[in-house]
């Protein structure tokens, strides 16, 4: 934890050091690789997400064919759900990327 600790403060400082045009590229490059990581993990528990649920509607309707329609549907309306919250992180990747703030 601690070596972790330590390489967050060394990237930091190197992105807060230096002179001003020096520090907005760092800090493009660092906004990149935070979108990209972002994407991914958002991606990733997405997936996740909608494998459970699939899984969940399966069994259901496995035990219980008369409600398949139902679950199906609830399933959409969760799945959704499920992929907004995705398209939210894109969202917040693009803000980071073409309109970040910190660029002064």
């Amino acid at each position: 934890m601690k070596k972790i600790l330590f390489l967050i403060v060394a990237i930091a400082t190197a992105a807060f050091a230096g002179e001003e045009a020096v520090a907005n590229e760092t800090l493009k490059a660092y906004s990149m690789i935070a979108a990209g990581v972002g994407l991914g993990l958002a991606a990733l528990g997405g997936a996740i997400g909608m494998g459970h649920t699939a899984a969940a509607t399966i069994a259901g309707t496995a035990r219980n064919p008369g409600l398949g329609g139902k679950l199906m549907t609830t399933m959409f309306i969760a799945l959704a759900m499920i992929e907004a919250q995705v398209i939210y992180a894109l969202v917040i990747a693009l803000i980071a990327l073409y309109a970040n703030p910190y660029l002064g």
